[in-house]
């Protein structure tokens, strides 16, 4: 596909999230089915290998696999379309991002090097060195709260006048001063925030989310990024169900029970029902019992009942 810019890096992004078989083998036809579904649903774009996606508990024919899935039926079908190329090693990164730029997405999502944190000029060397690698392709930095480092808007300005092909940003976004912060210190960069929060910071100044809410169920995701964009007013009070349901229902998996986010996005993914999916990470991680998602559904119908529909 065309390669996207940091003018029309935008919306709703959905993530692949793994099918994962009980001899801990990636399911690739229910994959498949699940990425048609994704197409068919209209949203903003697809991406691959974020956390969701276990990126981190990958072996490399498994990662060319599913990237290779990802573009040839994103390709035929017309639909955007990103691949992450992470990993805490740069070596890998780096190679990974040479298979990666030969299947065109519109955009690459990327780490910083993660065993040892990085400073500031290794992370400025390690992006322009995938910056050559990647050619026209424009660069996503997804920068969780997890990371070894978490930048401040003067480092992402820094990290962005040093390779000017990074376009967007992927974080937990912040308040009124810290966009304001952003643009300032990282002007003409695609600010990407969670989900649950994208109504209420695209009035401070972001441009989308790679979207825990989509787990749920991105045509409703899809729906309610639209809405967003013609009026606000209900899209915010929209926000306010969904940030409930999330922090009663969601966050204390991991804030009370030590759950990873990825446990809870595949939760998700099962309590919308969207897709042929099963709450099971691959190993050694802990999944959040089918039994749960069964107890959460009526909830999550009586309190979003737009994103369940037959």
């Amino acid at each position: 596909m065309k390669p996207l810019s940091a003018k029309n890096l935008r919306g709703n992004w959905a993530t692949l999230l793994l099918p994962i078989n009980e001899d801990d083998s990636i399911d690739f036809v229910r994959l498949a089915d699940e990425i048609d579904i994704l197409i068919s649903m209209k949203v903003s774009g697809i991406y691959s290998n974020g956390t969701a996606c276990e990126f981190y508990n990958q072996t490399e024919s498994e990662f060319d696999r599913i990237s290779e899935l990802l573009a040839e039926r994103c390709n035929r079908a017309g639909a955007a379309f990103q691949i992450g190329v992470s990993h805490t090693g740069p070596v890998i990164s780096l190679e990974r991002l040479k298979r990666a730029v030969v299947l065109q997405p519109g955009a690459v999502q990327v780490i910083l090097p993660d065993w040892v944190p990085v400073t500031m000029n290794e992370a400025a060397d390690f992006l322009k060195k995938m910056a050559e690698i990647a050619g026209d392709i424009g660069m996503v930095l997804y920068n969780p709260g997890h990371a070894k480092r978490c930048l401040t808007p003067e480092e992402i300005g820094f990290l962005k006048r040093a390779v000017p092909s990074l376009i967007g940003v992927k974080l937990a976004g912040g308040n009124e001063a810290w966009f304001s912060s952003m643009k300032q210190h990282a002007p003409g960069i695609a600010i990407f925030v969670p989900g649950h929060h994208l109504a209420s910071m695209l009035q401070l100044g972001a441009h989308g989310s790679y979207s825990n809410v989509a787990c749920i169920n991105p045509k409703a995701a899809q729906c309610w990024y639209v809405q967003m964009l013609t009026d606000i007013d209900a899209a915010l009070a929209s926000e306010k169900r969904i940030f409930a349901f999330i922090d009663t229902c969601i966050k204390p998996y991991i804030t009370e029970q030590n759950y990873s986010c990825q446990a809870v996005d595949k939760l998700m993914a099962v309590i919308g029902g969207w897709a042929n999916l099963t709450p099971r990470l691959r190993f050694p991680y802990r999944w959040i019992p089918q039994e749960e998602a069964d107890r959460l559904k009526p909830i999550a119908r009586k309190m979003l009942p737009e994103f369940f529909y037959e």
